[in-house]
């Protein structure tokens, strides 16, 4: 990538940048406005977001979900800049009281290291997962991203270390907390999954986001407009309707 293309890539990668273009765009286009009320069949969906950002950022996403009949939720877990185990953990919980509360599996969906998270809880407890959504999500390499977030992550363990409560550790860099997790994030899977990525992404390398476990497909979005992009919903509308299918349809008699 050429110097110019650099500084295109990252001025891409600015949130209200994204924001100021991709929502109206999401908004007009008929990705978003057509909807069947009854698609989802109550089918649950958790929201977990990325690397320094909240439930809100899925905003749109539960939207657009709600309106099709799945019932999503966000993940309670904060900003997303805590230690993985623990932000596990939490996850494993708030999934948990999904799961109980729609009466069935639900799906994980996570963009950027909130798809990393929502892989290693399917792996960890499968039984609790009907499919997982993983937008720009470098999940084989936890700590591949741009220079730029590995600084901050970086920054985020030295103040973890002088006392600051929440924030990643330096274990989740090299201790039990990253060898842990390696290992398992590195398990094949045992529910039907998407990996999407972007060639124009100059924040998580497209590489490392194509989980071999999963359905892997392109878009042409940046990291952060992921979410605002119609082609990703376009691409996730059959999908989702299919794990919202049953299982196991009762034959029409008659």
């Amino acid at each position: 990538m050429g110097v110019l293309e650099a500084v295109r890539a990252a001025a891409r990668e600015q949130v209200l940048v994204a924001m100021m273009l991709g929502i109206p765009r999401l908004l007009g286009d008929p990705a978003w406005r057509a909807a069947e009320p009854d698609e989802g069949r109550g089918l649950g969906v958790v929201l977990v977001p990325g690397f320094g950002f909240g439930d809100r950022s899925l905003q749109l996403t539960a939207t657009w979900l709600r309106k099709r009949g799945y019932a999503p939720i966000g993940a309670r877990i904060g900003l997303n800049v805590g230690c993985t185990t623990r932000l596990l953990d939490r996850l494993e919980r708030r999934v948990e009281a999904h799961v109980e509360a729609t009466g069935g599996k639900v799906v994980l969906f996570g963009q950027s290291r909130g798809g990393g998270l929502c892989r290693l809880l399917a792996v960890r407890r499968p039984e609790l997962v009907r499919g997982l959504v993983m937008l720009a999500s470098p999940v084989l390499d936890q700590l591949g991203a741009h220079p730029s977030v590995m600084r901050v992550a970086r920054t985020l363990a030295r103040l973890s270390s002088a006392g600051v409560p929440g924030l990643l550790d330096e274990d989740c860099f090299a201790g039990l907390c990253y060898s842990t997790n390696s290992s398992v994030m590195g398990r094949p899977l045992e529910v039907p999954a998407i990996a999407v990525f972007s060639r124009n992404d100059a924040i998580a390398p497209w590489e490392l986001c194509a989980d071999p476990c999963a359905d892997c497909v392109e878009v042409a979005s940046s990291h952060t407009g992921m979410g605002l992009d119609p082609e990703v919903y376009r691409l996730l509308a059959p999908r989702l309707a299919a794990w919202a299918r049953p299982a196991h349809p009762v034959p029409v008699t008659g």
